[in-house]
């Protein structure tokens, strides 16, 4: 069985190191590493990194390719944000930033290459530049000086989902694609394509805030963006390194990892620790299912969990799968990750736009 380090908020549930242990028994895995916000999602779970021979295991990687975040850094206060403005943002964003299809899809951007056999692009064209359901969201941030940040999570949508199912389609979650074959160097190609398109897709949603920000407080943009993906596979040394909701935190790089609805945002660097194979958790971490976050928690109790945070409460009833309570405390997953990451900022939510 393949070597496993780990880094707990608390003990693992029996269901999620049951999962472990089947990955760690798979062909030609060496090493996996489990991070602090780690969950059950499928075969493999959210939250590991999973190193290997030559094996490419789609599973470890899942159905939403590059999926990340990607926040920059506006030049106003976050102060200038009252309940009229954020109506107005919230109102510009539905428009500006749907959360399932534009019905005015976007040009296709120049550095895109057009898309694997396996997507669709007519629907890619339409995906691009949304947000997406769950827990992928627009934020408004403040900065610990008091400036106004915005974040954005999202990643490929469906062109993601269709490249997993055309390359594992058929397989089992622990039946590996070897690098060198045919089979291996298309699915390689196409993860690259959808990392890419996934980052087009923040850059552009991240445009969209730009466009409302500038008409609602008279904002720009300032400083250059940041961006990393959690979903993804990469070389290493030995062979490759998968990463499933985890975010590569080699020596100096940096990451952004987001809490709940409610709670802070983390921007930090990498400390390149080689027993977590040089990587950190993506974010806080579902401590609930959203089956049960729905049996927990009501509109009522999500007001009173978003602390004066703007969201659009006429979504109350959809976004109890999102409620601050049904996530670990993100506090407590950055202490239990110091050796993995150093943090550079701490952000509080000001506004949450999501399509849950």
């Amino acid at each position: 069985m393949a070597e496993r380090t780990t880094w707990l908020v608390e003990p693992l549930a029996s269901d999620v190191a049951r999962a472990l242990d089947r990955m760690a028994r798979a062909p030609g895995v060496r090493a996996i590493a489990v991070m602090p916000d780690v969950h059950l999602a499928g075969d493999v779970c959210v939250g590991t990194v999973v190193a290997t021979d030559h094996q490419l295991y789609p599973a470890a990687v899942g159905g939403d390719i590059g999926c990340g975040v990607a926040t920059q850094a506006f030049d106003v206060e976050a102060a200038r944000l009252g309940r009229a403005e954020a109506g107005a943002v919230l109102r510009a964003l539905r428009a500006l930033a749907p959360v399932q299809l534009r019905p005015d899809p976007l040009p296709w951007p120049d550095a895109l290459a057009p898309p694997p056999a396996s997507v669709s692009r007519r629907l890619a064209q339409r995906q691009l530049g949304t947000v997406g359901r769950g827990n992928h969201f627009v934020e408004l941030q403040a900065d610990e000086q008091g400036w106004l940040w915005a974040a954005v999570h999202s990643g490929s949508r469906g062109a993601g989902e269709a490249i997993r199912d055309a390359h594992a389609g058929g397989r089992g979650a622990f039946d590996p694609l070897l690098d060198a074959s045919p089979e291996g160097r298309a699915y390689l190609a196409d993860l690259t394509w959808a990392r890419a398109y996934a980052r087009a897709n923040r850059q552009a949603l991240l445009d969209a805030v730009g466009v409302v920000l500038e008409g609602v407080l008279g904002a720009a943009p300032t400083g250059a963006p940041i961006d990393c993906d959690h979903n993804h596979v990469e070389p290493y040394a030995h062979g490759w390194l998968h990463r499933k909701g985890a975010i590569s935190a080699r020596t100096g790089e940096p990451g952004v990892i987001p809490g709940s609805m409610a709670t802070l945002t983390y921007h930090v660097e990498g400390r390149g620790c080689a027993e977590a194979l040089w990587s950190s958790s993506h974010g806080a971490g579902r401590r609930c299912t959203r089956t049960e976050a729905r049996r927990r928690f009501d509109p009522g109790r999500l007001r009173a969990q978003m602390g004066g945070v703007f969201f659009d409460e006429a979504r109350a009833g959809r976004l109890v799968e999102e409620a601050p309570g049904a996530y670990r405390d993100i506090e407590a997953v950055m202490r239990a990750q110091r050796p993995l990451t150093r943090i550079v900022r701490r952000l509080r939510p000001v506004l949450s736009y999501k399509g849950a």
